[in-house]
């Protein structure tokens, strides 16, 4: 409803019109725009501008300003890890990672916020890895004055999930890579596994503790398989002897170690001849050939993930199909890229 007010009593209120100031040579534009609630401090401001009275917005009964709905909505969409701005700007509320780890997204329950047509709720894609500090996601009222109920709507269906947005730390593990092949074993080929994934476990904040080589040879992959486990490792690594020659046997000797939960193959590429297992409670995940030579595979999709604690599932793989094709860029940029991003 608008009404008119005298200046020194605006304080609280919201302007219906945008404040023009004029500043010969220096300026042209809007001082206050709709929407401003009225500060004490704006007082001198306006009177500059020659401001005694103003038009405001009286907001209803059943009805929220959009600052209002900003603060409460963030508020609400802060889960674990997840901190926002204390106060709005031109109506929006940004929300910011509280800590280092893997971002996570409720993206049906962001759906069903958005659905309302009087939220817009804008995120980075689920799955990033995020440090400290950066920028997860922006919401605000469509409307300068939005109805009470939308508002309460959106916050029950976040608080019923824990929050739209929350960021799950990663392990810092002690991981142990299995290297096989028979080439590699004997020293006819120097291994190329070992330095690549040594860099991207440390990147990732973790530790190789063990590297053991063994030949394509069923027994021996699975003791050196329990020998590993049996340093202490958090997650081990398995390289090499994937596909379906006769000398991959890298899959079978981790079912003779005791490997429960097993999935072999993704629709990802680079990585369709993934693996992934559990011996005990340690995540085994068995790397293919491609990991030498692309810059960026499966193992930087799911690696994060398994560090975050998620027990991956053949469902979880197959959501991957969708943004997992690498389009081999000339300079890869990844993660800044679609690959293994889905909207």
């Amino acid at each position: 409803m608008l009404k008119e007010v005298n200046l020194e009593n605006a304080v609280g209120m919201v302007l219906a019109h945008d404040i023009t100031e004029i500043r010969r040579g220096e300026f042209k534009g809007a001082a206050f725009r709709k929407g401003h609630r009225v500060r004490e401090a704006d007082i001198c401001h306006l009177q500059r501008l020659g401001k005694s009275r103003l038009y405001v917005l009286e907001v209803e009964e059943g009805y929220l300003h959009e600052d209002d709905a900003a603060v409460t909505l963030a508020e609400a969409f802060c889960g674990l890890g997840v901190i926002r701005d204390d106060e709005p700007g031109e109506g929006r509320i940004r929300l910011y990672a509280g800590m280092a780890g893997l971002f996570k997204v409720d993206v049906e329950a962001l759906f069903d916020v958005n659905l309302s047509g009087e939220i817009a709720c804008a995120s980075r894609h689920t799955g990033t890895l995020v440090q400290k500090g950066e920028t997860l996601a922006a919401v605000r009222s469509i409307p300068l004055i939005i109805r009470s109920a939308v508002v309460d709507e959106a916050v029950r269906i976040s608080k019923s999930r824990g929050g739209l947005f929350s960021i799950a730390p990663l392990m810092k593990a002690r991981v142990g890579l299995v290297i096989t092949g028979n080439e590699v074993f004997t020293g006819l080929v120097q291994d190329q596994f070992e330095p690549v994934l040594r860099r991207k476990i440390q990147q990732i904040g973790s530790i190789v503790t063990r590297v053991a080589f063994a030949p394509d040879d069923v027994l021996l992959i699975a003791r050196n398989l329990r020998m590993t486990i049996a340093m202490g490792v958090d997650l081990v690594l398995i390289t090499g002897g994937m596909s379906v020659d006769p000398d991959d046997v890298t899959c079978k000797g981790v079912k003779l170690a005791g490997a429960c939960d097993f999935i072999h193959g993704a629709p990802v590429l680079p990585g369709s001849m993934f693996m992934i297992a559990r011996i005990g409670r340690i995540p085994v995940m068995g790397i293919p050939a491609c990991g030498i030579y692309h810059d960026a595979t499966i193992l930087d999709l799911v690696l994060p993930r398994v560090l975050a604690g998620e027990h991956l599932t053949r469902r979880d793989l197959a959501v991957l199909g969708h943004g997992g094709l690498c389009l081999h860029c000339g300079t890869c940029r990844f993660p800044a890229c679609p690959f293994g991003k889905s909207c």
